[in-house]
């Protein structure tokens, strides 16, 4: 019975006790028991003697090896469940935490994960090894007591680690390093410099620890530290491994983590610096925007918005969303927001400036293919040759109070008019930009004063969640809400359309349309005869006094005169003058029948004429011209203080 149940050590006692008792009895004290009976009885305790110390040796060997077997197991499934749990987002600080929560308490009793501030801003970490004390930061921490009362330092807060410390000490050799608590020499050293952490170790009992870096490619990313006081095993060699293979696997998650951090900040400050800083005041309509980039675990996509002045007083609203996320996406975001900028300067209709976006992203599409072209040129990502996007493209005109849209595969605008009815805006889908060969059509809607023009990209409204039909009822269901405010409304529709974990981008953009009337706008149709210029000129220097801009008068009609007289010398008829005064800005336009664009050159000395776009443009800000279906206009700009 000893041999089966207790130690050697006690079957040893328990067998030379009974076989001391057996030679007393049977040599001593009993009698009328002959030589040979008295051998035989003590001869056969002293045989089951030794076979019981056998069986009991052949038992704990194994009971040894069956514990050892069922230590190995529990060490493999923990590797198992850190592989399985630790990494799940690309997140340093949820990583972090998902390593101490493995650890706890299947393995030790509190684990703390220090991490470098440079890891946690997406930076390159330094290299390892590293000597001397090391500043870290507390990332994670987690204990079998409940609020981990045995650490001396929160989660967020930093420290400077001396070299006889283990944070330190593991760094430094780039291994890790078992320790016992209150019991060894180096620990002790570091116990004595921090009297705070040396009371709560023994308040806790904390009696054995191990220290791992935090280590991958070659780069330090902080430490790791596990400790035991609960249980009274101490942490032995084979735990030493188990620690460092669970902190490797973990620290590729970490760097990993860290270099998806550095590539979204990346992002995001490339996205943001290409998006406005500052939407224009207008007076054509009331703007506010707001852009939200998709949850952690996603990249950063493409989605992008603009508002842009045009000549007469009108805006070019524009939302876009580019294929695919991080910074091949924002890169070309970047690209396409600048031509299109270039292409609304030339004040083309929107199915025109679509049809040359198009074009612009095939080029880019093929560059992309190409590897750059040219020789010694580096070799194109995998993803460069995906280009692709969606755009819309609308210009609101707030004095004839219509707007003209066209859209490339992006989802279609909202409207609510001012008695708070909502619709979706009929629009021809038209195909993404980057297929080439499809035309795109504009549609003209009327506008009233006090209009909401919604733009979106359809992360706003597509999710995991709903679908996009859904999505567009629930917007219009808020967006007919009245607000006091368009920041009130922007917040209100974010805040019921995105999820806590969005998977896309968002961008929006809201417009209050507003009108000029007939205080701000004066039109004059004009006969194509010279001797009407003098007559524009008065007319001109009449509403300019109206208005109270003196000041302006001369500008304004040596402005006139050359532009009229450019018109009925050059171009067919009809001809119509305009001036525009709103925010300070006056613009001058003469439309005429001729789809004859003007250009500006320098005259020669002896020339008698083309000095007149010259001198235009000296005296204004900026001039340009757009054309219609009916001519051309050709307009001048310039800043004007009112009276």
């Amino acid at each position: 019975m000893a041999a089966a149940l207790l130690p050697f050590r006690r079957t040893l006692i328990v067998g030379a006790l009974s076989l001391a008792a057996i030679i007393v009895v049977y040599g001593f004290v009993v009698s009328g028991v002959s030589v040979g009976g008295r051998v035989v009885v003590v001869s056969a305790v002293a045989v089951s003697f030794g076979v019981s110390l056998q069986v009991c040796r052949v038992r704990l060997d194994r009971e040894e090896r069956l514990k050892r077997i069922m230590i190995a197991r529990d060490r493999l499934a923990l590797l198992s469940d850190a592989s399985k749990r630790i990494g799940g987002t690309l997140n340093v600080a949820r990583t972090a935490r998902e390593l101490a929560e493995v650890a706890v308490p299947r393995f030790a009793d509190y684990v703390t994960v220090d991490l470098f501030d440079a890891v946690l801003r997406g930076e390159e970490p330094p290299t390892a090894p590293l000597a001397g004390p090391v500043s870290l930061r507390r990332v994670a921490q987690r204990s079998v007591l409940a609020g981990c009362p045995e650490s001396a330092l929160k989660a967020g807060e930093g420290e400077t680690y001396p070299p006889v410390s283990l944070p330190a000490r593991c760094l430094a050799e780039v291994q890790p390093v078992r320790a016992q608590f209150l019991e060894g020499v180096d620990v002790d050293q570091w116990l004595v410099s921090d009297p705070r952490r040396a009371a709560l170790a023994r308040e806790y009992g904390i009696h054995s620890a191990i220290a791992v870096p935090l280590c991958a490619r070659g780069s330090a990313l902080g430490t790791v530290m596990f400790m035991r006081h609960e249980r009274p095993d101490r942490f032995d060699a084979d735990d030493l491994v188990l620690a460092e293979e669970i902190v490797t696997r973990a620290a590729v998650c970490v760097d990993n983590a860290r270099r998806y951090t550095l590539e979204r900040e990346t992002s995001l400050t490339l996205q943001h610096s290409c998006l406005p800083r500052h939407l224009p005041e207008l007076a054509a309509a009331e703007v506010v925007s707001r852009y939200l980039p998709a949850g952690s675990g996603v990249g950063v996509g493409g989605d992008w918005f603009d508002v842009i002045p045009l000549s007469g007083a009108r805006v070019a609203l524009v939302v876009g969303d580019v294929v695919g996320h991080g910074l091949q996406a924002s890169a070309t975001m970047a690209r396409l927001r600048a031509a299109v900028r270039a292409l609304a300067d030339m004040d083309l209709p929107p199915d025109e400036l679509l049809t040359h976006l198009d074009d612009v992203v095939i080029r880019l599409r093929a560059e992309g293919e190409d590897g750059g072209g040219g020789p010694g040129a580096p070799e194109a990502e995998d993803s460069a040759g995906e280009i692709g996007a969606t755009c819309l493209y609308a210009v609101y005109d707030p004095v004839a109070h219509r707007c003209a849209l066209a859209r490339a595969g992006h989802v279609p605008p909202a409207v609510v008019m001012p008695d708070h009815s909502t619709r979706v805006i009929d629009l021809p889908p038209g195909p993404p930009l980057g297929l080439g060969g499809w035309p795109f059509e504009s549609v003209e809607v009327d506008l009233p004063e006090g209009s909401l023009l919604v733009l979106y990209t359809d992360g706003l409204v597509r999710s995991h969640s709903y679908d996009l039909d859904s999505g567009l009822k629930q917007l219009l269901k808020v967006l007919a809400r009245p607000e006091a405010h368009l920041d009130a409304a922007c917040e209100a529709a974010l805040r019921t359309m995105r999820d806590d974990q969005p998977t896309d981008d968002a961008a929006l953009l809201i417009a209050r349309t507003h009108i000029l009337d007939a205080d701000h706008v004066a039109t004059w149709d004009l006969a194509a005869d010279p001797s009407v210029v003098a007559e524009a000129r008065d007319h001109v220097s009449s509403q300019l006094a109206a208005w109270g801009v003196e000041d302006a008068v001369f500008t304004t009609e040596l402005v006139v005169s050359e532009l009229v007289t450019n018109a009925i010398r050059y171009a067919r008829p009809p001809v119509q003058l305009r001036v525009i005064l709103e925010r300070g800005n006056l613009t001058c336009e003469v439309s005429d029948g001729s789809d004859t664009s003007p250009h500006l050159r320098r005259a020669r000395t002896y020339d008698e004429g083309g000095r007149g776009l010259f001198i235009v443009a000296q005296l204004v800000e900026r001039w340009g011209t757009r054309h219609s279906q009916d001519g051309k206009t050709i307009w001048a700009e310039q800043i004007v203080e009112a009276a």
